[in-house]
């Protein structure tokens, strides 16, 4: 990728306790989603980790694009910034820029304590991504996914979660969790990820017609190559040699890659309704 624009001012360095300004984290009611979460891991048991209402201090570090990893963070934040807020002008709407906090190991959140054994994860109380970027060298040596394209589809599909709280998608979800069946709502679930991935893929292609960066030979492939490590079955199969649909929470390899892809050709959002197809 060959980057045009700077960074964003959304990021947060919250690693290894860094001295600088303390920013105190807002509370969430009992609506608590971790969606984003790249292991399919039910973790909405993490609210009980901390009082409801209050999350703790962060350590933020000033001056946040200080090294390589964090600047190309911030770059991404601030192209998924851009596409967003033409896509809601668009809509009539206005875009509630999220934040991003990078962290080591573990930091407080409104959804509990984020650690990095989770993944990277949209949290709806503060409006926050939060993310390991050890998570990168994972997603390389565990799951063959390297590749700068690939580390921004992670932060653009937890973005897409951010534009589903907004677009009021994630709480119609939310609400209905309770007259539904666990494998009813994992289908949800999968819906909605799948969708996240469709807004990750048409983020990338609205960010290049904004020239905001521009794609080398191979980087669509490296996007590719984590949307299909990431599937539900797949990770099934690694983790104990069984495939089990009805435990799917984020999608099918294939259907990770389908998603992504239709977002990054069609460039539209009406075209990414993924709970009215027939087709996922």
């Amino acid at each position: 990728m060959k980057w045009f624009i700077g960074g964003s001012d959304n990021v947060e360095d919250a690693r290894g306790g860094s001295k600088g300004k303390t920013l105190l984290g807002g509370g969430i009611g009992l609506i608590v989603v971790l969606v984003g979460l790249f292991f399919g891991t039910d973790l909405t048991g993490l609210v009980s980790q901390l009082p409801l209402g209050e999350t703790g201090p962060v350590q933020v570090q000033q001056g946040a694009n200080t090294d390589s990893e964090l600047k190309f963070v911030s770059q991404v934040v601030k192209s998924t910034e851009l596409v967003w807020d033409d896509q809601f002008r668009q809509m009539g709407k206005t875009y509630e820029h999220p934040k991003l906090t990078v962290f080591t190991e573990s930091t407080p959140s409104a959804c509990g304590l984020a650690e990095s054994a989770v993944g990277p994860f949209y949290c709806p109380g503060d409006h926050k991504v939060y993310i390991d970027l050890g998570f990168y060298t994972e997603l390389k040596d565990r799951f063959g996914a390297a590749g700068d394209f690939a580390q921004a589809y992670v932060v653009a599909h937890e973005v897409g979660h951010h534009v589903q709280n907004l677009l009021g998608i994630s709480e119609k979800l939310e609400r209905a969790r309770g007259s539904l069946s666990k494998t009813e709502y994992n289908k949800l679930s999968v819906k909605l990820e799948l969708q996240a991935d469709f807004f990750a893929g048409l983020w990338a292609n609205h960010a290049q017609k904004l020239k905001n960066f521009e794609l080398d030979p191979g980087d669509l492939e490296e996007a590719l190559t984590a949307a299909n490590a990431i599937g539900d079955d797949r990770l099934q199969k690694q983790a104990s040699g069984q495939v089990v649909p009805d435990a799917f929470t984020h999608g099918t390899s294939a259907q990770r890659v389908y998603w992504f892809k239709k977002g990054f050709d069609t460039g539209d959002i009406n075209q990414g309704d993924t709970f009215n197809t027939n087709q996922l």
